[in-house]
């Protein structure tokens, strides 16, 4: 299975069953090399919700006690395909898996149970259980994908109303739990 986009670019498919596999084969890979220090890693992002269209790029979560930990394991991480690319946000370092300008998961290392690592978690989880604003979701995605394919910095920036909008109700759905 072909996954992957070019840096900027922005293309939507249907969901695929084997990006879960290929998640959970990338979660247990990344915790053979950080063992302990990852307190625990999460499928995330589009590909991690049913029945939506996703960008085909595979986003993982990692959460650790303390961002910095992660630094030491750079070079294992490298050896073994996750390239690290600094800290593109507040509190979050990015690992990417490709080459040259194409890529095919995004790592995101965030400090476990902060605002960061709820938020990831709390998206996914209401999405699937919540299937009319996931097609919304998916539809504004796939609008989106049309309008910009060759604009990722812009396609972000337009869902980033509904995803602020879903981030709020999936956090109070979350405490209804």
């Amino acid at each position: 299975m072909d996954i992957g986009l070019r840096m900027g670019s922005v293309k939507v498919e249907q969901h695929n069953p084997e990006w879960e596999t290929i998640a959970r084969n990338t979660i247990e890979q990344l915790k053979k090399i950080l063992k302990n220090t990852a307190v625990d890693i999460q499928h995330v992002g589009s590909t991690a919700i049913k029945n939506i269209r996703a960008k085909p790029i595979i986003d993982i979560v990692i959460g650790v006690s303390e961002l910095d930990n992660i630094l030491p394991f750079n070079e294992d991480l490298k050896a073994n395909g996750f390239f690290f690319c600094g800290q593109i946000h507040p509190e979050q370092y990015l690992y990417v898996c490709g080459h040259d300008d194409f890529r095919s998961h995004h790592i995101h290392v965030v400090t476990y149970n902060s605002k960061i690592w709820n938020d990831y978690l709390n998206m996914r989880d209401y999405l699937n259980c919540h299937k009319d604003e996931a097609q919304a979701y998916s539809e504004l995605k796939e609008s989106l994908a049309k309008q910009y394919a060759k604009n990722r910095d812009t396609y972000t920036a337009k869902k980033s109303e509904f995803i602020s909008s879903i981030l709020q109700k999936a956090e109070i759905w979350r405490k209804g739990l």
